[in-house]
């Protein structure tokens, strides 16, 4: 199993935000996490790569358990995470924000190489290379926050609503790319309010509710279920 989360517990001062969620990443999945807003998704995607320290539970990633682990050696371990709003850093150019996703490593072949291969899957950073990344367009900007995330040579992608603010055509662009990312080979764990497009892709989902992991299955099931269906995918049940 290459991620273990079991019987999470976060807190927001008194505020249980997370009430002992469990699931589990295997090796060469997409998994996604859908929910309404507040429902956790980002707080479980924020304490998974360190940024926040859970109070009770664990999260066990190859093995080895990871929960008081500090951000940056998390990064360094194989997980990255590309967090909602992409936050990008706006007064450096595109190729700087990308060599920043870069900072955990030293080999400088391998950094080169790896630009390379950001490059060639995001034909539009070439081009804006030189340009500073507040001028991009937000779907370039989503681009960017990727790409910066495949910079740390992930074994595990996360990424948190990816299509956050995206036209329609840019939100199966984005989603495009993710399933190409997969199939070479780096595991996703995706956050995504969009859950039409989500399971498309994944292979597995789990659905958060305040807190709490309600439902999961395989996506076809939760695409399937006329709860998730009426739910989330905007179809209305007809009694």
């Amino acid at each position: 199993m290459m991620l273990e989360v079991k019987n999470l517990e976060v807190y927001y001062g008194a505020i249980r935000a997370l009430q002992g969620i469990s699931f589990d990443v295997r090796e060469g999945e997409i998994v996604t996490l859908i929910g309404a807003n507040g429902a956790g998704k980002s707080t479980t995607m924020r304490t998974i790569s360190g940024l926040l320290v859970p109070r009770n539970g664990e999260i066990i990633f190859r093995g080895q358990k990871i929960n008081r682990i500090p951000a940056h050696k998390i990064v360094r371990m194989g997980i990255s995470h590309v967090p909602e709003g992409r936050l990008i850093f706006p007064n450096l150019t595109v190729m700087e924000n990308l060599l920043m996703g870069a900072y955990t490593r030293n080999n400088r072949a391998e950094i080169e190489e790896n630009l390379e291969e950001v490059l060639s899957r995001f034909p539009r950073l070439r081009e804006r290379a030189k340009q500073m990344a507040g001028t991009l367009s937000g779907g370039e900007q989503q681009m960017l926050a990727m790409g910066r995330g495949l910079m740390s040579k992930p074994t595990l992608l996360i990424l948190d609503e990816p299509s956050m603010g995206l036209s329609p055509l840019l939100v199966e662009e984005i989603f495009e790319i993710i399933k190409s990312i997969n199939q070479q080979g780096t595991t996703v764990l995706l956050v995504e309010q969009n859950a039409f497009m989500a399971l498309q892709i994944a292979h597995r989902a789990y659905v958060l509710e305040t807190g709490r992991i309600v439902l999961h299955g395989t996506a076809k099931e939760l695409q399937a279920n006329p709860q998730i269906r009426s739910a989330y995918l905007g179809e209305v049940e007809i009694a």
